[in-house]
């Protein structure tokens, strides 16, 4: 699997939502005209697509607040101010982000 990515996450979440309304919209045509009430394959696919970038979008950020605390250590560790100030930038920036979506 490849490295989460909050491009690829914003992407599918888009799509997904997309074709989630599209397949939401013929299902009320069909319903209007006493067709079926089965969800469509675009409402289906759609929440599927919408859910892995959700998902995807959680995991990028997760890794981002690791990698912080990981830059923030070794910066500590080895004496490097510039490089323990941006890991606890990072981290910070990612714990903030984790909290909002939580």
């Amino acid at each position: 699997m490849s490295e989460p990515s909050k491009v690829n996450a914003q992407i599918n979440t888009a799509l997904g939502s997309a074709k989630e309304m599209l397949g939401s919209t013929i299902e009320a045509g069909y319903q209007a005209v006493g067709g079926s009430s089965e969800p469509s394959s675009f409402t289906t696919a759609g929440k599927e697509q919408r859910l892995k970038g959700e998902g995807e979008m959680k995991a990028a950020e997760a890794k981002g607040y690791a990698e912080g605390r990981k830059d923030a250590v070794v910066g500590a560790i080895t004496g490097d101010k510039a490089q323990e100030a941006k890991g606890n930038v990072q981290h910070d920036k990612g714990e903030a982000q984790m909290k909002l979506n939580s």
